[in-house]
């Protein structure tokens, strides 16, 4: 280090090293060109970067039968966001298979064909927000995402498709911080969308011993469950009847032109039911999908 009397010109290579090897550590923020290649992307935690997703597995808003209620709650919500209203981060939870991923997927491929459709209208056109899938072992990484987010104009819906937190798993605190704690706060381009089948993300037997185990049973079970406090919305998802498992298999026959007499379709729906055990729309699609295989049929429209 040069002494303390040496003039100031002699360290400024010493200051430009420091500041050269500051920028290399740095997360860099995408180009924008790179946040608005694609309408969905997933986010890969090690090397800070947002990979397009060219087309998105899912199912048309129409197709999604049962879960009426909580299509309405979470399409207004994502709809607020989208026209820079506040919105709620939403927890979806509740049986397998009743279309939680399904509906989040939906409901932003309506909300960008919402933005398609005012985009010739509006000076200069208005992106739809974007879907950022990020994994559950990535949470921890959160925070440079929101920084990333955070220096970008476009609106970003955050989604983490079963998400649950076992045993001695502390990233929990991670996802706590983000939603709505620290100085900085959640972004306002930014929400985050959650499925579960817990509603407070962890095993009631985790709870359980908590509250057995602690010295101050309700101070150690509140920190536990307070995570899902953090969600604004709480959707709600519960096993199908009949009729409405029926109602998803029509759906789909019609849909996808599979001619087959109402009477055959519901006997052989029943009898895959049967078989799998339960009455879900996973089950339904699966069984469409076996369906169209035997006669024949793509599922493309």
């Amino acid at each position: 280090m040069p002494p303390e009397s040496a003039p100031p010109s002699a360290l400024l290579p010493v200051l430009n090293r420091i500041a050269d090897a500051l920028e290399r550590l740095a997360p860099k923020p995408p180009p924008l060109s790179k946040a608005t290649a694609a309408d969905a992307f997933v986010w890969h935690s090690e090397g800070s970067r947002l990979e397009p997703v060219a087309r998105v597995n899912r199912v048309d808003l129409i197709l999604l039968h049962g879960i009426e209620r909580q299509r309405d709650i979470l399409l207004a919500n994502t709809r607020r966001f989208a026209a820079g209203l506040p919105a709620n981060n939403a927890l979806l939870w509740g049986a397998r298979g009743m279309g939680k991923s399904s509906l989040v997927k939906a409901v932003h491929a309506t909300v960008v064909d919402d933005a398609a459709t005012t985009a010739s209208r509006s000076n200069p056109p208005t992106l739809a927000p974007a879907l950022v899938e990020i994994h559950r072992e990535d949470i921890p990484s959160l925070p440079r995402l929101l920084q990333l987010t955070r220096s970008t104009p476009r609106r970003f819906i955050l989604f983490c498709d079963d998400l649950s937190f076992d045993g001695q798993d502390s990233h929990y605190k991670s996802l706590k911080a983000v939603l709505e704690g620290g100085v900085e706060g959640r972004p306002d381009n930014v929400v985050f969308y959650a499925t579960s089948n817990r509603r407070h993300l962890m095993p009631r037997d985790m709870i359980e011993n908590e509250r057995s185990t602690a010295i101050n049973p309700s101070e150690s079970v509140e920190e536990k469950v307070s995570l899902s406090d953090r969600f604004g919305l709480w959707l709600g998802f519960h096993n199908c009847d009949q009729a409405t498992f029926f109602a998803m298999i029509e759906g789909y026959a019609d849909r996808f032109g599979l001619d087959v007499p109402r009477a055959t379709l519901h006997a052989q729906a029943i009898e895959w039911s049967v078989t799998r055990g339960a009455r879900s729309g996973r089950v339904a699609w699966q069984f469409i999908q076996d369906l169209a295989g035997r006669l024949g049929k793509g599922l493309e429209v």
